[in-house]
Parts: structure tokens; sequence; C-alpha cells
């Protein structure tokens, strides 16, 4: 078929019901009647002489030729609506759009609140969505239905740009009252401490596998999966934790918490905001970006 005879409104069509495996759903997606999207459907099994999805039951299950072609048709949608993005003037006084940021709860805590703080007087219109990073989360950003991933350099997938958000240091946290903190901590009073530590998705975070990598034999005593937990885990123990210098900052004000240098040397951590390749002119992306680079830079490590 040529592609001038061809509705490229069908491609959105056939990308929603990939996802959704449902007429009726796709429908609300799109804000289409039931039988405007069967007939949707009609038409691309006509134009691509194929069945692509099959009902099985409530679900609809897609032909071999329709997985082949999916990725494909969801790179053309993200693009196209990348393109439209880019041509759109963006002022964030007026604007209605939506955001979605993939970021784990420290970097909300940094960057992000500090932004939402600001749109809420600036930029009253405009919505955020905030999801934490996980192993499909770059696919979701091909799909257009992520807008950016913050996380540290190496857990960055190749093929997409990416831009330094800011640099972070790590140091020990503990109880204000830990006999530890009164003066510079050994490497064996350290190792013998009881410590915190964050998981994520069973994955170690970025300082955990340099400190497990060196050999470390501390005893870890508790784990969790989130960041902004730590802190409030210490008071009242002997127990520490490496935590992000700017995390350890904010909740000096808030716990009765003591800090120090770790007892060895760790690499900084860049955390970085990665984005889709087809959407580097968009406007509005672009402001995302450089106002979540303004708010990280007024928490720099060294302030």
């Amino acid at each position: 078929m040529r592609l001038d005879r061809f509705d490229l409104n069908l491609l959105v069509a056939f990308h929603t019901l990939m996802e959704e495996r449902s007429v009726t759903r796709a429908a609300e997606r799109l804000h289409l009647t039931q039988p405007a999207m069967s007939a949707a459907l009609r038409r691309l099994r006509d134009s691509f002489n194929d069945p692509l999805l099959v009902a099985n039951g409530k679900q609809m299950v897609p032909s071999p030729h329709a997985q082949e072609l999916a990725p494909r048709v969801a790179e053309i949608v993200a693009n196209a609506q990348a393109l439209i993005s880019s041509s759109t003037l963006f002022d964030p006084r007026t604007s209605r759009r939506s955001f979605r940021i993939a970021a784990s709860d420290y970097v909300t805590s940094i960057a992000v609140q500090p932004l939402l703080a600001e749109m809420a007087v600036q930029a009253p219109g405009i919505r955020c969505s905030v999801i934490p990073p996980h192993t499909a989360v770059t696919e979701q950003m091909e799909r257009g239905e992520v807008d950016c991933i913050i996380s540290p350099e190496q857990f960055q997938a190749h093929g997409h740009p990416t831009e330094l958000l800011f640099e972070e240091e790590h140091v020990l946290l503990g109880w204000a009252e830990n006999p530890l903190f009164a003066k510079p901590i050994t490497e064996a009073e350290y190792q013998a401490a009881g410590h915190v530590v964050v998981e994520l998705s069973n994955t170690p975070a970025f300082v955990e596998q340099f400190v497990r990598a060196r050999g470390d034999t501390r005893r870890i005593e508790v784990t969790v999966t989130s960041f902004t937990l730590v802190p409030w885990l210490l008071p009242g123990t002997h127990r520490i934790a490496l935590v992000h210098a700017r995390l350890a900052r904010l909740f000096m004000g808030k716990l009765p918490l003591a800090m120090a240098p770790p007892p060895f040397p760790l690499p900084r951590m860049r955390e970085m905001i990665q984005f889709n390749r087809a959407r580097a002119s968009d406007r509005g992306l672009v402001w995302l970006r450089e106002r979540l680079r303004h708010h990280a830079s007024a928490t720099d490590a060294g302030s």
C-alpha cells in the first residue's frame, strides 16, 4: 500500500491496541467509541493483510507479525509526538502539559520537590508524575511514556542523550548521641558498627556497589528500599549509614543526627538526566531539564 493512501492515525490505533490488548480500553484511551476502534482494527488488518490481534477470552493476543511491527510503530509514534511537541511554542505560565519523570526518592527530594514548589507559583497548569526507575523504564522513555530518567551515570542505557544533573559525595550518618561521631571514625570502627543499607529492586545502590567490591565486611542490620527512609532509622541507635551528602544535610535540620566522612575514599556519583533522542528539541522538555539543573545546583554538595 502507498503511504499517501494510508491513514497514519491507524498507527496510533495499532500502538494503543498493542499496549492495551483490548478494543474497549484502547477506545477509552483514544476517546473513541468502541465501534470506531473496531473499525480501525479492521482497517489495520486489511492494510497489513494480517489478523494482528486475535481475541482470546477477555484479552487480545498479538500475531507474530504484530509483535514484529510493535517496536517499529512505537518509535514512529514517539517521533511524531516529539515532532509535534518541538514545533509548538511552550510557555510554562500557560502550559497544560503533563511531565513524567523517573527518579528515586532521593533525587525527588533534592531536585524535583523544589521544582514542584516553583511550578505551583510559576507554572500552575503543568502536572508532574514521578515514578521510581525500574527495569523497563528505558522502553517507556522510547515509547514517549516517560519524559526523562534521572539516575547515576552507570545505570543509564546507551543510545539516548544524557546531561549531568549534579555530582554527589557520600558521608556517614548516625544518631547525634552515637559516640562514634565524637572523633574521626576509623575503618575498624566502621566495620564493627551496625549498618543500614539501601537496595533497589534487589540491586545494590551506587555506593553499595563500590563498598562491596572492596571486600567490605560490615554487619548489615537493616536493609530498606528507600533512601529517604534511612535517616529516620538512625536516631536512638548506634547504627550508621552511608548516605548522599545532600540528603544528610537535608535531614540534619529535621532529626538529631551527626555526619562524618567515610574512613576510605569513595568515587563521586554523577547523577544524569536521560531523555529520548527524538525529543532533544522539545521546548517543554528543554525547560524541564533546565529547571531541574537549576534546583540541583542550588543544593550543591559543597554548599
